[in-house]
């Protein structure tokens, strides 16, 4: 499979890039547990900051698991993650924001880490697709071998993701910044999975597909 000619960050620009964006993630909900505890200092409505603090805490920890699978080590070199894990990592991240339902399909497995990276941040392309919210229907097919992750998204105001459209194209017209850098890292996934991705919007649902490349004789 030809290397896509858009992946041409150094790994310390890469690596700076993933940590401001883990970082802007876990912000909000952090700001929010430090707003309930000055509520609490001052003498506050007691019972609305402490729940502010628990709903913060839960989101930030959900958000923290969620990036220790889908952007960190995961274990050592060639090491492999339990598809179940990938599983309960999407359905708690969008619990805790109450406004997209997760529907997982197909076999649990246990296989290469890069996949289930890739799974994962496919699921975040995905969910970024629906700002209002809406249904994710994720699907697994023959995971542990010629493996195919369909991510099918249904919700209102729907935006294909146009970065990484750009990216996958080969016409990207900005450079990679904080914002655009998870598609893009999405998109080197693929590439060191072996795995090719598609992008299709029907008007009705975005359709996210991930499959093996097809290896030439």
């Amino acid at each position: 499979m030809a290397t896509n000619p858009n992946l041409t960050l150094t790994g310390p620009d890469l690596a700076a890039l993933l940590c401001s964006r883990v970082c802007h993630d876990i912000i909000s909900p952090v700001g929010a547990i430090n707003n309930g505890l000055e509520l609490l200092d001052e003498g506050g409505a007691d019972a609305d900051a402490m729940d502010l603090i628990r709903t913060s805490a839960l989101n930030a920890s959900v958000r923290l698991k969620f990036a220790r699978l889908a952007f960190g080590a995961s274990g050592s070199v060639g090491a492999s993650i339990d598809t179940g894990e990938a599983e309960k990592a999407a359905k708690d991240f969008a619990a805790a924001e109450k406004k997209t339902e997760v529907n997982w399909h197909g076999p649990r497995a246990i296989i290469a880490k890069n996949r289930v990276k890739l799974l994962l941040n496919l699921f975040l392309i995905a969910y970024g697709a629906i700002p209002r919210g809406g249904v994710i229907d994720i699907t697994l097919e023959n995971p542990e071998l010629d493996a195919v992750f369909t991510l099918v998204c249904k919700g209102r105001m729907m935006r294909v993701p146009p970065r990484l459209v750009e990216l996958l194209s080969g016409t990207p017209e900005e450079a990679v910044d904080a914002h655009s850098i998870q598609p893009y890292y999405t998109v080197l996934l693929g590439e060191e999975a072996g795995m090719t991705m598609d992008v299709v919007s029907t008007g009705e649902e975005i359709i996210f597909t991930a499959r093996m490349a097809v290896v030439d004789a």
